[in-house]
C-alpha cells in the first residue's frame, strides 16, 4: 500500500484509506464480529488511515474502532467528524458544544487527543461564518485535537476553508461522476498545503458496475431513504444522479472503456491519480470489499486517453445530471 502525505498534519496515510460509515449500521445491519473483521483486514490490507464521524449509528462505528484499536500494537490514524449530531445540528453550535462533543469521540475511541477532527457538513450560513473555525483553532491549542479539517458539500465552502491557515485537510465528493474539483479546488489546496480526503469514490456503488435497476437497498440504507435527498443533500447518494440514470451512464461508460479494463478498477485509480488526493475513503460492509478497493494503490496510472475519455465523458454526459450543485 502506497503512502501520501496529509496535509499539514504531517501524517503519512495509506493511499486508500477505511470509510467507517458502514460500521455503524447505517446502511444495513454489521455484526460486531464482521466489524472488527473488516477492521481487521484493512490492516493486513496496509490501510493506516480511518475516517469515522460521532454520527455513525449514534457513536457505534467510533466505539467498535475504539474496542479494536486496544489491541493493535501499531496505531492507525483514526480521523472522526463534529456537527451533524443533533445536540448540534442545525443550530445548536457553540465552542462549548462542540468541545463537549469531540471530547465524547474521543472517549467512545480511546483517545486523549483525536487525530484528526473534521466539520461534518455543517450548515453553509455556520461555516462562512467563521466562528466554528476559530473554536477549531482554540480546540486545537487546548489538545483536544491535534488536528482539524472539514467535509463538505459544495466547492465554494472547500474553497473558502482553504483560507484558513490552520485547515489541515478537506473531505470531499470526488469521483468520475464528479470531477470540478480538478481545475476548481487542487491548485488552491495544493498552494495551502491543504490535503484532500475523497468520500463516495464510487458514488454510492454506482462505479462499482455491479448495480442494475432492480437493486435492492436495505431501508436504513441512505441509497434507499435519501435517493432524492429526502433525509439530507441529495448529493450525498449516488452522486446526486436520478439512480435510473446513474445506472445507465455506468453501462455507457463501460461500453466505451478500452477492453480490459474494469470500471471499478479506472475510477479508484483515476481518484489517485489527481497528486493533490491524499486518500480515497472507500466504505466496505464486508472484508473482500476492503481487498478489492486496497488493490488500486498498486495499479499503473491511467493513460492520458483515458483520462481524455473520462473527462468528455464527465462534461458531456453526467455533469448536467447532478441534483444538488457541486
Amino acid at each position: 500500500m502506497n503512502k501520501r502525505i496529509l496535509g499539514k498534519t504531517g501524517f503519512a496515510v495509506s493511499e486508500i484509506g477505511l470509510g467507517c460509515w458502514q460500521l455503524g449500521n447505517d446502511f444495513g445491519p454489521v455484526e460486531d464480529k464482521e466489524a472488527q473483521e473488516i477492521l481487521q483486514t484493512a490492516v493486513a490490507e496496509g490501510i493506516c488511515f480511518f475516517d469515522t464521524a460521532d454520527v455513525y449509528g449514534g457513536g457505534i462505528s467510533e466505539q467498535r474502532i475504539g474496542e479494536w484499536r486496544k489491541g493493535l500494537a501499531k496505531l492507525p490514524i483514526i480521523a472522526t467528524k463534529v456537527g451533524r449530531d443533533a445536540a448540534l445540528y442545525p443550530n445548536g453550535y457553540s465552542k462549548a458544544s462542540v468541545k463537549k462533543s469531540l471530547q465524547e469521540s474521543a472517549k467512545r475511541l480511546g483517545v486523549e487527543s483525536i487525530d484528526l477532527a473534521q466539520l461534518h457538513c455543517v450548515p453553509r450560513e455556520v461555516l462562512f461564518a467563521g466562528d466554528i473555525l476559530a473554536w477549531m483553532e482554540d480546540l486545537k491549542q487546548e489538545g483536544v485535537i491535534k488536528h482539524f479539517g472539514a467535509s463538505v458539500e459544495m466547492l465554494d465552502e472547500a474553497k473558502f476553508c482553504c483560507k484558513h491557515p490552520e485547515i489541515a485537510s478537506l473531505q470531499i465528493l470526488f469521483n468520475v461522476f464528479r470531477q470540478d474539483a480538478v481545475t476548481s479546488l487542487f491548485p488552491i489546496a495544493e498552494e495551502n498545503n491543504v490535503g484532500i480526503i475523497v468520500r463516495l469514490p464510487l458514488a454510492s456503488g454506482l462505479l462499482s458496475g455491479k448495480m442494475s435497476l432492480n437493486h435492492q437497498f436495505d431501508e436504513r440504507d441512505h441509497r434507499s431513504y435519501n435517493k432524492d435527498g429526502a433525509a439530507f443533500h441529495v448529493g450525498e447518494t449516488f452522486n446526486g444522479i436520478p439512480f435510473e440514470k446513474g445506472v445507465a451512464l455506468v453501462e455507457a461508460l463501460k461500453a466505451k472503456l478500452p477492453e480490459g479494463q474494469n470500471i471499478l478498477d479506472v475510477s479508484l485509480r483515476w481518484i489517485l491519480d489527481q497528486p493533490q488526493v491524499s486518500s480515497i475513503i472507500a466504505g466496505a460492509s464486508r472484508s473482500s470489499q476492503v481487498v478489492r478497493n486496497a488493490a488500486a494503490s498498486s495499479l499503473p496510472p491511467l493513460s492520458k486517453d483515458l483520462h481524455v475519455l473520462l473527462a468528455d465523458f464527465y462534461r458531456d454526459d453526467v455533469r448536467a445530471e447532478i441534483r444538488g450543485g457541486i
